[in-house]
């Protein structure tokens, strides 16, 4: 009789947990990939407003896209050429940018929180509204940005390498 009781318990317990998981997941799929879309995106296709969450782009050409307002939370853009492609609005925080090359990119209101942009050259490119708090600017080619203010870069941190427009400074990376 008392395995019985434990039985239910345990039924009730799972389905509990079943119920629990089911309520956090029922939002859609806003933090999951979107495969398809990601697919386009490494195939050379531009893709405004579209899921690439934890997206892997490294080592791709994605020159003159559309990215506008496109999740690449947690994205792999590793030695990757943008070259005058859109972000703007869009959320690229906690995404690794290492190594990119972005001329004339447009990186308006992006989101690029606690980014990865080590090594980048960023010439010309628009960081106007960006958000750069904790991202790490360290050896980045940023003297011909443009919209960058000392606000901006006093939430993140860089290292003696670091290029900026005149008269603007980062704090050292610890």
């Amino acid at each position: 009789m008392e395995w019985r009781v434990m039985k239910q318990n345990m039924i009730g317990y799972g389905r509990a947990v079943l119920a629990t998981l089911a309520l956090m997941f029922a939002g859609g799929t806003a933090g999951a990939q979107d495969a398809g879309a990601i697919a386009r995106v490494q195939g050379g296709a531009s893709c405004q407003g579209c899921n690439l969450f934890q997206a892997n782009l490294s080592y791709r050409e994605i020159t003159g896209r559309n990215l506008r307002n496109a999740n690449l939370r947690q994205s792999d853009l590793t030695i990757a050429i943008l070259d005058g492609s859109r972000f703007d609005g869009a959320n690229l925080s906690i995404a690794n940018l290492y190594g990119v090359r972005g001329t004339g990119t447009n990186f308006a209101r992006a989101n690029l929180e606690r980014a990865i942009l080590v090594g980048t050259v960023f010439d010309g490119a628009n960081f106007r509204g960006a958000t750069l708090s904790g991202a790490n600017l360290s050896g980045a080619e940023l003297g011909r940005a443009r919209g960058l203010t000392q606000a901006q870069l006093n939430t993140a941190c860089g290292d003696a390498s670091t290029r900026l427009p005149q008269g603007l400074s980062v704090p050292f990376c610890r």
